[in-house]
This record gives structure tokens, sequence and C-alpha cells, in this order.
């Protein structure tokens, strides 16, 4: 399983990309904001998207609306991580067209198990 990681803090992509890598034996490949998640989701197709909420530029909301536009990528399941877990808001982003929603901070040893069980996979 591949996991493309769209967020603009390093830190928690690195973070996120060691728990999924390392406890979940999934393949990770980041990118660091919106337009570059945009054009590596099309390349490369992952099974799923870890999308930040929050990122300058392109935020997680118009990041999600440009993926559902493409046809390329509008079958690739959304993960939003946020700190923002309001239920109006989770409410939001699933009529979005996001598969979960998962909070910052988020915990490491329980990430990809929290990822493998939104999508429905082993």
């Amino acid at each position: 399983m591949k996991v493309l990681i769209i967020d603009d803090e390093e830190d928690i992509r690195s973070i996120a990309s060691m728990s999924l890598g390392i406890l979940g034996g999934i393949d990770v490949v980041e990118a660091d904001g919106g337009e570059e998640g945009i054009s590596k989701a099309a390349e490369l197709q992952p099974d799923a998207i870890l999308l930040d909420m929050m990122m300058p530029v392109l935020d997680g909301p118009g990041t999600l609306a440009k993926l559902r536009e493409n046809s390329a990528t509008k079958h690739i399941p959304v993960i939003f991580l946020t700190a923002r877990a309001m239920t109006s808001e989770v409410e939001k982003l699933k009529q979005m067209g996001a598969t979960g929603i998962l909070t910052k901070p988020f915990d490491p040893t329980t990430l990809a198990s929290q990822v493998k069980a939104i999508l429905g996979v082993q």
C-alpha cells in the first residue's frame, strides 16, 4: 500500500512517514504543500492521501477540491490530519469527500492501524 502525506510541516511529515513505514509496512511519499501533493497524487496514484487541514497557499479543503475535480485523482481516499476536529468541521469535510479525519497531535504508534482501519484494509 502506498500513502501520500501532504503537510507543510516537515516534522509532521517525518513522524507520520516513519510511523506508517516502520510500524505499518506502508510505502510513503511526501509532499510539502497542496500543489505538489496534487501533482504527486496524479503521477504516483497512491492508495490513500493523508492531508493537512491548514497549509499556506492551498489549504487542505482547497487541495481536496482540486483532487476531486481531477479524473486521475478523484477516486483516491483522503484522510485529513487536523488540530480542529469540531463536529461541524468533520461533517463539512466528509461532505466534501473526505474518507476520514484524524486529529493532531496523533499517536505515532497507532497511526498506521488508524489509517488501515479507515481504509478497511489489514
